[in-house]
């Protein structure tokens, strides 16, 4: 097969750009498939081509890559007037697998799109208008060329069914994995870096660990509540990125100096690097992720794979991604939220030992190599869908 597939988002370093480079690299170890791999940006194009020569460097299926130097808005704009067709680049294509953002014009080409998850709509005011319109613009392609859709899990396609009316049968469910890069990052981090980067950020006093961008639906607020009551014995540190958190949350400030914050002041460390985060995991008595909703809840896995424990939410993707190696809690309770991370922090030896099985065994469940296999089977039924409809 013919494959093109849409690398832009490579260049943002989001959820989506290890989505894309993780499955890009997957996939590359199929020798059947030839990749056609089509990017749109103005500024970082040697970016972009450095990132995308780096993931398909162990490739066994042929490689082609074109990066059109231009703005991935004007290329939206573009693509909205049908110019600049991917076909008229790669004639002979048999499908393309874009992302939510933007659809290519090309009507006679089948079409996959992967959808994340929809907070944009559960949550719209997390997203700048601008963007809603850009995403809704690009769902009604969808829809209307009766794309198939990969979502990422059994939450996220009812979303898609109730919310997008995109009907049930095109929707394919098919669960991230652990990014390779997390692995690659602990695995190379030497115990002396390891050590500096501890003393750096203060690790001396045990405590319970958030990670993710800060927005009203992480529930930050109710998390705060749960664990003040056990500040005396845990800090509880929050990294991530400011992003549209509204909440009137404590000491919001980046605390990441030497000094200790006061006993009832969680400490916001902002936008810490791979290699901080595998020693924050690393070193946390217990992971706490109460979202209110998650198209998947990768930090979860992320948790797992460096043996913290969870204790999430019971709604939306979460208990599917952590069955029951967690503690699934309703986010809206805060006493639900404390009593499970007291009962975490309570846990002798043997009962440590047996949640680390579960984790161990829930990791396993998810691979890029699984991921790589059912998506290709969805390339499948996409071509021969589309010939069923030319030939009826």
């Amino acid at each position: 097969m013919n494959i093109g597939i849409d690398i832009t988002s490579l260049i943002y370093d989001r959820g989506v750009s290890r989505y894309t480079a993780n499955l890009i690299s997957a996939l590359a170890k199929h020798s059947n498939l030839r990749l056609f791999l089509y990017g749109s940006t103005f500024r970082q194009k040697k970016n972009l081509l450095t990132k995308t020569k780096k993931i398909t460097a162990d490739s066994n299926a042929p490689i082609k890559i074109k990066i059109k130097q231009i703005p991935s808005k004007i290329s939206s704009k573009f693509w909205g007037f049908g110019l600049n067709k991917i076909s008229n680049i790669w004639p002979n294509l048999d499908l393309f697998h874009s992302w939510d953002w933007i659809q290519p014009p090309d009507k006679n080409l089948p079409l996959v799109s992967t959808i994340h998850d929809l907070a944009i709509l559960k949550f719209p005011e997390t997203a700048h208008p601008k963007i809603l319109k850009m995403h809704q613009k690009s769902w009604k392609i969808l829809k209307k060329r009766k794309a198939h859709v990969i979502a990422v899990s059994k939450a996220t396609k009812k979303d898609i069914v109730e919310l997008l009316q995109i009907p049930a049968k095109k929707i394919h469910v098919i669960y991230e994995a652990l990014p390779r890069e997390t692995t690659q990052i602990a695995n190379n981090l030497s115990e002396e870096k390891f050590e500096k980067i501890k003393d750096r950020l203060n690790l001396d006093k045990p405590y319970l660990l958030f990670v993710g961008t800060r927005e009203p639906r992480k529930n930050l607020e109710r998390l705060i509540k749960a664990w003040e009551p056990l500040s005396e014995t845990h800090n509880l540190i929050i990294a991530g990125e400011k992003g549209w958190d509204k909440t009137n949350l404590k000491n919001s400030a980046t605390n990441t100096t030497p000094t200790p914050p006061k006993k009832t002041a969680p400490r916001f460390l902002g936008k810490v690097t791979d290699e901080e985060l595998v020693v924050l995991y690393s070193q946390t008595d217990c992971f706490v992720y109460p979202s209110l909703y998650e198209g998947f809840g990768l930090p979860i896995l992320e948790a797992f794979s460096f043996g913290a424990p969870v204790v999430t939410s019971n709604v939306s993707a979460m208990p599917e991604v952590a069955g029951n190696a967690a503690e699934l809690v309703d986010p809206n309770s805060t006493a639900q939220i404390r009593k499970a991370i007291q009962k975490i922090l309570a846990e002798d030896k043997t009962q440590q030992s047996r949640r680390l099985q579960k984790m161990i065994i829930r990791l396993q469940l998810f691979s890029w190599e699984k991921v790589a296999r059912e998506t290709i089977e969805v390339y499948n039924q996409a071509i021969l869908q589309h010939q069923e409809n030319k030939e009826s």
